[in-house]
Formats: structure tokens, sequence, C-alpha cells
């Protein structure tokens, strides 16, 4: 009887979503910790309205 193991490795693609995620997490906490809040409230009232949600 023979036992193969397998060896765990992480490709060059199985990080890229990672990175990508956490650039885009830290890229998203930077804008809205810069901008001010009723621009901030504004884009988001605008977007609800522009996809059809209810807002008030």
């Amino acid at each position: 009887m023979t036992t193969k193991t397998l060896k765990a490795t992480v490709s060059g693609s199985a990080i890229l979503p990672a990175l990508f995620a956490v650039v885009l997490g830290l890229g998203i906490v930077t804008l809205a910790g810069h901008v001010q809040a009723s621009a901030l409230h504004d884009a988001a009232h605008d977007v609800r309205h522009a996809t059809g949600f209810p807002c008030h």
C-alpha cells in the first residue's frame, strides 16, 4: 500500500483575488474617511434612487 502526500501550495493566481479585496477595501476605507459626510450621504441617496430602491 502506498500513501501519497499532497502538498498545499499557493499559486500567484490564488493570491490575486485576496490582494484585490485588500486593495479595494483599503481604498473604500480611505475614501470614506476623507469625504465629507454630506457628500457620502448624497452619493448613497442618489444610488438608492438610481436602483429604484425607495429611501423615504
